[in-house]
């Protein structure tokens, strides 16, 4: 749905996006995260055509960027951080005019707006003026706006700004059940936002896309490897000594309290199932098992470690 190949965009010296390329497939809802300045609002201005990129290619829906902007418009909803509205008006006036613009008849747009009302949570303020209404059901009234004309693809620069915390999960359950049939870019900077909706992300740092996957691809990554620690009752000698050798080029330490010995693993091989093998040992030396979990660093640990926000 969403193809971008070699995208490169030059402000006069400073180089805000350098060959970034990525694709996101339909019904997929994918984060966008970097740091400020890292290059998200650039590339989601390329992707809506309001700034065309200074070398590479992307397209939407199959329609290149270089090819038939108007069409490729059709098939993008668009919420900017700071919604576009003409607060001068009701929100029924400007969810009017906005699908008029989009081409939508009477009687069409007359349910597309009781729909993306009851959608958005806008059905007691529609004969409100927009300048007499809060941040949050302003930006309610943009992501409605951006979805009237049914598009393909969405596009979302921080959807939840200005919201309390109970909008924030409407517009989570939202946007979850409209990745069921759409594609989906966000960009937010509440990583807890991102780990709920989104089934990957890409993390861009100082114009490059330096990561891309799911949380547990991307910890995993951020990690160099992965941990298992794991608590045996009694006697662990025999299995620890099997642990050692089974797992000669990894990290093992361990110790003693009461009965019980508790055990941290972690193995630079990513590709095997590292729980299930400390499992079978365990058996296998006849060791009882009281506790076993796997650590996976959070979203935050992986993002600042790979945006270089920890030392």
């Amino acid at each position: 749905m969403i193809e971008v190949n070699d995208i490169c965009q030059k402000y006069g010296q400073h180089v805000a996006l350098d060959h970034v390329s990525f694709s996101i497939q339909k019904g997929e809802v994918v984060g966008l995260l970097g740091p400020n300045g890292a290059g998200k609002s650039t590339t989601m201005k390329i992707l809506t055509c309001y700034l065309p990129p200074s070398s590479g290619q992307a397209s939407i829906a199959g329609i290149s960027l270089d090819q038939d902007t108007i069409s490729l418009r059709r098939n993008i909803g668009y919420l900017p951080e700071n919604a576009p509205l003409y607060t001068e008006l009701d929100v029924q006036s400007h969810l009017r005019f906005m699908g008029r613009m989009h081409g939508l008849s009477s009687a069409t747009l007359r349910d597309k707006i009781a729909e993306m009302a009851q959608a958005c949570g806008l059905s007691e303020v529609l004969k409100r003026r927009i300048d007499e209404l809060s941040k949050g059901f302003r930006q309610r009234v943009g992501l409605a706006a951006s979805m009237l004309h049914d598009p393909p693809c969405l596009i979302l620069d921080e959807p939840t700004t200005g919201l309390d915390p109970n909008q924030i999960v409407e517009i989570r359950h939202l946007i979850q059940k409209l990745g069921e049939k759409k594609t989906v870019l966000l960009s937010s900077h509440v990583l807890s936002e991102v780990e709920a909706v989104c089934q990957r992300m890409l993390i861009i740092d100082q114009g490059k896309l330096i990561a891309s996957g799911s949380v547990q691809e991307l910890a995993q990554q951020a990690q160099s490897g992965q941990q298992v620690d794991v608590t045996f009752k009694g006697d662990a000698s025999q299995v620890l000594a099997a642990l050692r050798a089974q797992f000669s080029d990894s990290r093992l330490s361990s110790h003693e309290e009461g009965d019980e010995t508790h055990v941290s693993l972690h193995c630079l091989n990513t590709q095997i199932a590292l729980s299930e093998l400390v499992f079978q040992a365990a058996v296998k030396n006849d060791a009882v098992i009281v506790a076993l979990h796997r650590q996976q660093a959070s979203l935050e640990d992986v993002f600042r470690k790979l945006t270089g926000g920890e030392a």
